[in-house]
């Protein structure tokens, strides 16, 4: 008994009886409601009248739950009171089909609340009184105990002994009351079957906004960081030599900086949820400025262009551009020099991208490697099956390396 009595000495457990408790006075309102039935049935013997205002009573509390506002307000003070994990109930979201059980479970609670409320109360009120009264005879208490119809009177020490069990009672149907109403809260109040799915629903779509998100990161600020270390090197080669070569490559290092920092912060606006601006959306439109930049590091780029590009919109556009952005980069970081070679093939079927460079030692200028952290290619895999495209990457005989991706022209949308 003692250590049913032990929850009680925590606060929560206080703020859970009395969210408990205030079920009842909280019902008292809709009451004379429940009586005008009974009032005008006078001819019914009072059994029956006492089970129809029960019963018009917990219709009427039931009716309160069916407002949004009211789930809402139980769910918040369920979670504060009881110390029960509920999320807030998804804005907007009905079960399909408006008589479904799920509409009828916050009715249920209001209705499990106030009956577990007054009896509760009541009961735990009754005992305590009795617990108090008892010892002193206080308003002419007395306890007696009955067994086959015989009659005995508790008094002297015993009086004590039966009050505080009756105390003891009361706090543990104070526990009962509690545990009982944070057992059922996650099963009335917490998310339904459509909730659940449209909470589901929106943590995919975060996650995957999260996930393309990584993959810009990775695409923008991965081929800055290749242009601008290999620029850097070829401006400190001819910085003596050819000064308009140097000053050509260290404004190319700025402006490929420039876009990467557009891009930065609207990742990190977008992380932050923050309203970051609009999107930097680089396509098609954007490769004569990429191509210029990998020429400017010191690399021989031959693009081959075929196809209406121009009529290549939207997100077709933007996952060739960062198809081709990750491609060259990564020759440009494990090629070995040489012409590497850019085609880009329109047609009504679809769209195809081909990346082609040589393998091998690197004789250009620049580091002779570079760090990897191994998400480039996995990446465009990924960002190539969710337009249901085709993708190819590995040796093209003995001396190059060869990318080939098919977007299908659905994908354009």
């Amino acid at each position: 008994m003692i250590r049913g009595i032990r929850p009680l000495l925590r606060g929560s457990t206080y703020a859970g009886v009395l969210f408990a408790y205030c079920g009842a006075p909280a019902s008292l309102p809709l009451l004379p409601f429940a009586l005008l039935p009974a009032l005008s049935w006078q001819s019914a013997s009072q059994s029956v009248q006492i089970v129809l205002v029960l019963l018009v009573w917990a219709v009427l509390v039931g009716v309160v739950g069916l407002a949004r506002p009211v789930r809402r307000a139980l769910v918040v003070s369920a979670r504060r009171l009881l110390r029960v994990p509920l999320p807030n109930p998804v804005a907007g979201r009905r079960p399909s089909g408006s008589l479904g059980l799920d509409r009828w479970r916050t009715p249920l609670w209001l209705v499990l609340h106030v009956a577990v409320g007054w009896t509760g109360a009541l009961a735990s009120g009754v005992l305590f009184i009795m617990g108090l009264s008892l010892p002193g005879n206080w308003l002419g208490a007395e306890a007696r105990a009955s067994l086959f119809g015989t009659s005995v009177r508790v008094s002297g020490g015993w009086s004590w002994v039966v009050a505080a069990v009756c105390i003891l009672l009361a706090a543990a149907i104070c526990v009962l009351v509690t545990k009982a109403l944070r057992w059922a809260a996650p099963r009335l109040l917490g998310p339904s079957a459509a909730e659940r799915l449209a909470l589901a629903a929106e943590r995919e779509q975060l996650l995957a906004e999260r996930n393309r998100i990584a993959h810009e990161l990775h695409d923008s600020i991965g081929h800055t960081l290749t242009a601008a270390t290999i620029q850097a090197a070829v401006a400190g080669e001819a910085l003596s030599a050819d000064p308009a070569t140097a000053r050509a490559a260290m404004r190319s290092i700025e402006e490929s900086t420039r876009a990467a920092l557009e891009d930065l912060d609207y990742v990190l606006g977008a992380l932050r949820e923050e309203q970051s601006g609009t999107a930097p959306a680089r396509t098609l439109a954007d490769l004569p400025e990429l191509l210029d930049r990998l020429r400017h590091a010191g690399a021989v780029v031959e693009p081959e262009l075929s196809g209406d590009l121009a009529q290549v919109q939207g997100t077709l556009s933007r996952a060739a551009y960062r198809i081709l952005q990750e491609g060259l980069t990564n020759a440009l970081r494990h090629g070995a020099g040489g012409p590497i070679v850019a085609r880009v093939a329109a047609g009504p079927g679809g769209l195809d991208v081909t990346v082609v460079n040589r393998t091998g030692v690197r004789t250009g200028p620049g580091p002779g490697a570079f760090p990897t952290s191994g998400h480039g290619l996995p990446g465009l895999a990924e960002r190539v099956r969710l337009l249901h495209g085709e993708f190819q990457a590995g040796p093209d005989g003995t001396q190059h390396w060869r990318l080939a991706v098919r977007l299908p022209a659905r994908a354009s949308a």
